[in-house]
């Protein structure tokens, strides 16, 4: 017997010595003969690639099985699929197969569902998956784990996943094995399961080329040529593809197989070594044992030919690959770390300890590829048009298989048409630094642990410090608290000199330790004056000699941008389904120049948009100039006389009206590209700085603003202004699936500006009606001090339907209340969107009772929809 599993081993070797037999490479072997040579019939041709194809995907395993699946499923046949070894050779192969729908994330729990019925309806058909349905358990061990069990069970419960919060003594009952004395409560979904995923893939190669589609293996790809900054097609060591589209599913090979296009794409992920170990048949381990995991140890269980297949993600991983990947890496494993291995070992001990005993056939070391957030890499490359890559899926790639393959498939085909918005994982949202080799290797240490539980305001800490404004130190020693987006790292809010937090504070779903802090910041914004550094929002030149910059952004712009130098102009870019492609500010700088910002999260997508809608005939630049400008956001009632006082521009309200720019002096700085607005329904003024002033103009607003009771804010004072005025914001409340007709945006809409993009699709709207509408939700009988807050994500309730879910979430510090914002959906029993010409009555219908769900509880909401026309003119 190993000693008890409440003591950790005093050495792993100590654990090898008593129960693990001779190695032998049982999982490989079953890969090699049972994977592939079982199904012979659809192991594909080798050679002869044809010289042309509408669609090339590079990747033999789940992802891109699906992919040629769903293309084929949609008629789109002509389809070539390389593998430059063996199908399934990557990491398919050692997959778990594990399939778990319950998630905070609605896009990917819906994404996961819609793979998990693929697999079971094909499983049905008799394409032999290996799915089984045995249901999942995931047990919580702390109150704040518990909390996010009930997080995924309301939302889940919403959409149509049955899933049930259950005590210790019912997890006992599911799964005997487990110990369940220092459990708080579980999740249960009975229609979780697993698969196993080189059958899943070889049953939708299968299917693919029953339609039409050709697979090749030992076929690798060499360059994919574009022109124009599109794919033209893609030479192989078979001979040259021409082709329309090129999707990258090349897993561990997508980073490096990124660089081998003029330009170069970027797909930042990195591979880690990742641990489990097989156990050869065990009494008392059942065929219906549901799969376990344990989080808050780091480790997951399912069945596996009788005994026990476990693993886990670690606190710190171990990059691998750093370089390349090896040649003919194919079904291959890494060495055995056993000493790396103890941290997830006591914790396998711990939670089912009749593995004490266990016969080990193998440890798994296979490699697995993670990304900087923790989150999927998918869509279209910002880099090349028509280059789609679906890669990074952090160990979870089957489960997000079927539902990634149809999410891309109805992309590739049907282009904007296909608007379903999973922003978290476009791979628009990183910038040129997350795709740095050194920064990847540093990350993904941390983002492997993807059971921690992420709190809200936590942070990565590896690969800080990398992009900083120029006042960042004097900020910090002002006591700035720092988050970071797209390596950008911004003030949140400050803390008095005697404040320390300590890691335990932080942690936290209730209220959270900045309250005090950032309710003096709003209150300042209000009664005097507040200075807030937002030099990480993008910036964009966009020039010509001529009026072509005009009427480019004419073109791209809902609202009338044909307006006086001096003019600033709030619009949306929309896509042909009229939803925000961007959402940004113009300044009119000068005759044929302009000065777009846009939010911090949309520099490349921002930017990419742009570019793709440029004249061939390059009579417009565009440039980011980001960084060469430092941003002032100088907001409250005391704005304007502390800005008189460094200018000698007059700066009164009749001589610089709301919604117009001036270049202006500021103390002995000049070409300061001066703003009449703040982003926050306040009065003030946005100073885009020249990033050598920025000291000096911070300095100087600082020291002559004493007298006005000047301080600094954060981002989190600017989120909770905007919020009470029920503001959007693009990646939280708009995005490419939303509208202005549906956020109560009309009025930034200008129906008389041309045919600018998308406006036929908008003009449908305003006759047809919309099918939702963007809201603000005060609730009712919430306890700020003792109630879990809500985070974004919750589920809205009307007539106890689900309706949508919370965008934006947080304390209104005028209105004394918590709030939420987010859309109302109108369906029917189906389901499906029902369009109503007027939408507001449907949501401000007075027999509605709205309620909000947070952690398992439902308020009571008071719904509110208005235009904020006289706020946006401040």
């Amino acid at each position: 017997m190993l000693r008890s599993c409440y003591q950790p081993l005093a050495s792993p070797r100590d654990f090898l010595k008593r129960i693990l037999p001779k190695k032998r490479d049982v999982f490989g072997k079953l890969a090699n003969t049972k994977y592939l040579s079982s199904t012979p019939d659809v192991v594909p041709q080798r050679k002869s690639v044809p010289r042309e194809a509408r669609v090339v995907i590079c990747g033999g395993g789940v992802i891109g099985s699906s992919v040629a699946y769903h293309l084929s499923e949609r008629g789109w046949t002509d389809v070539v699929v390389l593998e430059q070894g063996s199908l399934t050779c990557g990491t398919t192969w050692h997959s778990a197969g594990l399939i778990g729908q319950a998630r905070q994330d609605f896009k990917a729990l819906q994404t996961i569902k819609y793979s998990r019925n693929l697999y079971k309806s094909l499983e049905e058909a008799g394409h032999g998956l290996g799915w089984r349905e045995c249901g999942s358990v995931q047990v919580a061990r702390t109150r704040d784990r518990l909390t996010q069990l009930q997080v995924q069970h309301q939302l889940a419960n919403a959409i149509g996943v049955e899933c049930h919060i259950v005590g210790p003594s019912e997890v006992d009952k599911l799964c005997p094995l487990i110990k369940t004395e220092d459990l708080t409560g579980a999740l249960y979904v009975p229609g979780d399961g697993f698969v196993t995923a080189p059958d899943v893939a070889m049953a939708l190669f299968k299917l693919a080329k029953a339609k039409g589609v050709k697979v090749f293996e030992n076929v690798q790809v060499k360059t994919i040529k574009t022109e124009n900054r599109r794919v033209s097609r893609v030479e192989t060591t078979e001979g040259d593809i021409q082709c329309d589209y090129f999707v990258n599913c090349a897993g561990l090979w997508a980073h490096e197989l990124g660089k081998c296009t003029t330009p170069k794409v970027a797909v930042p992920l990195h591979a880690c070594e990742h641990f489990a170990l097989i156990t050869k048949p065990i009494d008392g381990v059942d065929a219906k044992m549901p799969v376990v995991r344990d989080h808050d140890g780091k480790v997951y269980f399912r069945e596996w030919n009788g005994g026990i297949f476990t693993g886990g993600f670690e606190t710190q991983g171990k990059p691998v690959f750093h370089t390349a990947v090896p040649e003919k890496f194919e079904f291959q494993l890494l060495p055995e770390d056993w000493d790396h291995f103890q941290e997830l070992l006591d914790e396998m001990l711990h939670r089912i300890p009749l593995l004490e005993t266990a016969q080990i056939r193998q440890m798994v070391n296979g490699p697995e590829s993670f990304t900087p957030d923790a989150h999927w890499i998918i869509g279209e490359a910002a880099e090349v048009d028509n280059y789609f890559v679906a890669a990074g899926m952090h160990s979870s790639g089957v489960q997000g298989a079927g539902g990634i393959g149809r999410y891309l498939a109805d992309w590739i085909i049907e282009g904007e048409k296909a608007v379903t918005d999973m922003w978290s994982h476009d791979i628009r949202r990183f910038v040129v630094h997350h795709n740095n080799r050194k920064f990847l290797k540093s990350r993904v240490k941390e983002t492997i642990a993807t059971y921690n539980l992420r709190y809200p305001l936590s942070y990565w800490k590896s690969g800080r410090r990398l992009r900083m404004s120029p006042l960042h130190t004097r900020l910090e020693n002002e006591g700035a608290v720092f988050g970071e987006k797209n390596a950008f790292e911004r003030p949140l809010f400050f803390t008095r000199s005697e404040e320390e937090f300590t890691e335990m504070q932080l942690r936290t779903f209730r209220k959270p330790y900045w309250f005090k802090n950032v309710q003096e910041e709003y209150l300042a914004c209000k009664e005097r004056v507040t200075l807030i550094d937002m030099s990480s929002f993008t910036k964009i030149e966009i020039k010509s000699d001529g009026p072509e910059a005009k009427d480019f952004l004419q073109y791209l712009c809902s609202n009338n941008i044909d307006r006086p130098v001096g003019t600033v102009t709030l619009t949306g870019m929309q896509n042909i389904y009229g939803g925000y492609e961007n959402d940004c500010t113009l300044m009119n700088v000068d005759h044929n120049f302009y000065l777009m910002t846009t939010p911090t999260s949309q520099q490349t997508r921002s930017l990419t948009w742009l570019r793709k809608k440029l004249p061939s005939d390059v009579s417009v630049n565009v440039r980011d100039v980001t960084s060469m400008y430092s941003s002032i956001n100088v907001i409250g009632p005391h704005a304007q006389p502390l800005l008189a006082e460094l200018s000698d521009t007059d700066v009164s309200m009749e001589a610089f009206k709301p919604m117009t720019s001036k270049i202006i002096d500021v103390g002995n700085a000049g070409g300061i590209k001066a703003l009449r607005l703040t982003h926050a329904g306040e009065d003030g003024f946005m100073l885009y700085v020249p990033s050598e002033f920025a000291l000096h103009i911070y300095d100087a607003l600082m020291s002559s603003g004493r007298d006005y009771g000047i301080c600094n804010a954060g981002l989190l004072t600017l989120k909770h202004l905007r919020l009470e005025k029920l503001f959007p914001y693009w990646g939280k409340d708009l995005t490419s699936s939303t509208t202005p007709l549906e956020c109560g945006h009309e009025f930034l809409v200008d129906f008389k500006n041309g045919d600018f993009y998308g406006k036929e699709a908008l003009l449908t709207q305003k006759e047809e009606g919309v099918s939702k509408r963007f809201a603000q939700f005060l609730l009712e009988d919430f306890d700020i001090n003792t109630d879990i807050w809500p985070l974004g994500g919750e589920v809205i309730y009307r007539n106890g339907k689900f309706v949508g879910t919370a965008t934006t979430t947080g304390f209104g510090f005028s209105l004394n209340k918590m709030v939420c914002l987010g859309f109302v959906n109108s369906r029917d029993e189906h389901g499906q969107p029902v369009k109503l010409k007027n939408i507001n009555e449907f949501v401000m219908d007075r027999n509605a009772v709205y309620e909000i769900g947070i952690a398992g509880k439902k308020f009571r909401a008071k719904v509110g929809i208005y235009t904020p026309q006289q706020a946006y003119v401040l």
